[in-house]
């Protein structure tokens, strides 16, 4: 069912023009938006008032982990960390191992929740549950798409919990590629062997798809691959084939040296930045020098605000690695960029958020930087449209029952709590 917004100031999200229209978004994956001059009698849409409004392309998450959204508020861990490694061993890797099924579930209803309240109308998500793999990325896929979020997933395959843990992943991702559209996840070089690395490549060839994985985030992964395979990260993985894919997606790269750089700017890859995650780790800031244009936003499982996570990148950032108002608003729509280069489904112009944005000050084409960056919040998001459908009307999400999922999420998170304490 298509959905007609009328009397809406639509902002163009690559030209930034400003035009007073009505809109028709067309439903389902592959369809776009028309803009009309006269309001049309319909039947059976829906119709939204967009008076005083303004209508921009809804957003997207370079980078998510919705299986930390039953993390909020738990307790300290048995130990704490006195570094990253420390970091994932007590905190992620406990909680990961911990997931089952309900749990999967859960976090990806609350995170679904989150985003789409957020104006974020598609997730590429990176999931990890060692001990309940086989089924998962369907479960996260099915829970996405009843709140009515696109998505791109992956299963994050590695060595740390044994080899058939390892295949198990392997074959998760093969069986769910097979029906939906996927990328090969993988955690870092540092817990990927060769073999794995060389199926996890072999397995992306064989799907048309690419790797998405994490890469320096911190000092140690560069490390361990100088020490055990002789060579820096990015070299292992460009000659393993990583680099060869244009859907590859490589999350943080902080500590690379010049040469690395060069090496990634000159192949098809593309970079996610996830700026909070990386201050709240204390491993480092991100740095595009030398990396090339391929860069785009995501948040790391820290929330689902990629509004926020914008800001983030312009105020960490200005000074460190000089980034300008223009740039921190291409590398939030990079992520758009990158699924139209790749073929992939599910985010086209009929994803459209709807902003109740008042401004004291007058708001334009020529100014439009300087609300992206100090007036624009999520909190301004009215309405949200996924693939021609109304998903969230007057703040609230309408597909689901917020109530229910969220009370079935705190059992949830109470049960995975007391799990990871007895681990």
């Amino acid at each position: 069912m298509a959905v007609l917004l009328t009397n809406g100031t639509y902002i163009d999200p690559v030209t930034l023009s400003f035009t007073r229209t009505h809109i028709l978004a067309g439903e389902g994956a592959e369809e776009g938006i028309s803009f009309l001059d006269e309001i049309p009698v319909v039947n059976n849409h829906p119709v939204l008032d967009c008076s005083g409004r303004y209508i921009t392309q809804a957003f997207a998450n370079g980078h998510h982990h919705a299986y930390s959204a039953l993390a909020r508020g738990m307790r300290a861990p048995r130990k704490t960390p006195a570094d990253f490694n420390e970091i994932l061993q007590y905190i992620w890797w406990t909680l990961d191992k911990s997931l089952d099924e309900d749990m999967i579930r859960s976090s990806a209803l609350v995170t679904a929740l989150a985003c789409a309240k957020n104006g974020v109308t598609f997730v590429i998500d990176h999931h990890a549950s060692p001990f309940a793999v086989e089924g998962s990325l369907e479960i996260i896929a099915e829970a996405f798409e009843s709140v009515g979020l696109g998505h791109l997933l992956c299963y994050e395959i590695s060595d740390r919990d044994g080899m058939e843990i390892a295949r198990k992943g392997l074959r998760e991702t093969e069986t769910y590629l097979s029906r939906r559209q996927g990328l090969i996840g993988l955690h870092a070089s540092f817990t990927v062997g060769n073999e794995t690395l060389r199926q996890a490549v072999d397995l992306a060839r064989q799907m048309n798809s690419g790797i998405h994985m994490h890469v320096a985030e911190d000092i140690s992964d560069e490390n361990h691959c100088l020490e055990n395979y002789h060579t820096w990260v990015i070299d292992r993985l460009a000659q393993a084939g990583v680099l060869d894919f244009p859907k590859t997606i490589l999350a943080h790269c902080l500590h690379l040296d010049e040469y690395e750089r060069r090496q990634l700017s000159g192949s098809p890859v593309w970079v996610v930045q996830n700026m909070e995650s990386n201050l709240n780790n204390s491993v480092g800031l991100f740095n595009s020098k030398g990396l090339g244009d391929r860069i785009m936003f995501g948040t790391d499982g820290m929330h689902s605000d990629m509004l926020r996570s914008a800001k983030a990148a312009f105020f960490s950032g200005k000074n460190h690695e000089n980034i300008d108002y223009a740039e921190t608003y291409r590398r939030f729509r990079n992520v758009g960029n990158y699924l139209k280069e790749n073929g992939f489904t599910g985010y086209r112009e009929n994803n459209l958020v709807v902003i109740d944005y008042d401004s004291p000050t007058p708001f334009n084409q020529e100014n439009f930087y300087g609300h992206f960056l100090f007036g624009l919040e999520s909190k301004h998001i009215q309405h949200v449209i996924a693939q021609g459908k109304l998903i969230v009307r007057n703040g609230q999400v309408i597909t689901v029952n917020e109530g229910e999922i969220l009370e079935e999420a705190r059992r949830q998170a109470d049960r995975l709590w007391k799990k990871m304490q007895q681990s």
